[in-house]
């Protein structure tokens, strides 16, 4: 019994792998379902016993999304070795290196902008994102990072905006350029913060830059 649970959930994680791959490149209209099984090496027979529909394979495809934001967003938040604002630049950091190899999260940034689904953005990894950035600013204000006068809320909104912009003028799928997304991700991080830091965060930033970045071998890709 439990070999075939393990085999049952092999078959379902290379399906919504899959998908995901197929989705990323293709949008959910144009998606194929032969495509997928191709891909997944799966059976039409075992798809639909994980997966009613398309739009139920592409829900998958969010969900899993989403628990990775969850576990990117958990492990950054537990640092406690890195000011506030080094672990925020930490964790975006990662989110640009997921965009640029993660097919399951590239699939929810092409998922969310189509009619079918954009209602689920509010929902997606963006919430999730921004309510660790939040949590990263009242923080980084109590640290005397960010002067006391900012608005945690509004630097929150104007991070996640001009994050989001970037990683649609920078496709990785589209156009290839996934090496620029994590410099441009940093450089909005930058403005932004230096916007709102206090001069003394400032000044040893421009002397020390970022503490940490994220690794391609923390992120378990490679199942």
């Amino acid at each position: 019994m439990a070999r075939q649970q393990e085999r049952a959930r092999r078959t379902r994680a290379a399906i919504i792998k899959s998908a995901a791959v197929e989705f990323g490149k293709s949008g959910y209209a144009a998606a194929s379902l032969n495509r997928i099984l191709e891909g997944s090496r799966a059976t039409k027979g075992a798809m639909y016993f994980h997966f009613d529909s398309k739009e139920d394979l592409a829900r998958a495809v969010l969900e899993t999304a989403v628990e990775r934001y969850q576990v990117c967003a958990e492990r950054w938040l537990a640092r406690t070795d890195l000011g506030p604002l080094d672990v925020l630049h930490g964790m975006v950091d990662e989110i640009a290196l997921r965009l640029e190899h993660d097919t399951i999260v590239q699939a929810e940034y092409r998922l969310v902008i189509e009619p079918d689904f954009h209602r689920d953005n509010g929902n997606g990894g963006g919430r999730i994102v921004g309510r660790a950035t939040r949590v990263l600013a009242v923080r980084a204000i109590g640290d005397g990072q960010l002067r006391p006068d900012a608005d945690p809320d509004r630097f929150t909104r104007t991070l996640s905006a001009a994050l989001a912009g970037q990683r649609y003028l920078v496709d990785p799928i589209a156009n290839g350029s996934a090496a620029d997304l994590r410099a441009r991700f940093a450089e909005v991080l930058e403005v932004i913060v230096e916007a709102m830091a206090t001069p003394l965060w400032i000044e040893n930033f421009r002397v020390e830059g970022w503490r940490e970045q994220a690794c391609l071998d923390d992120l378990g890709l490679g199942a």
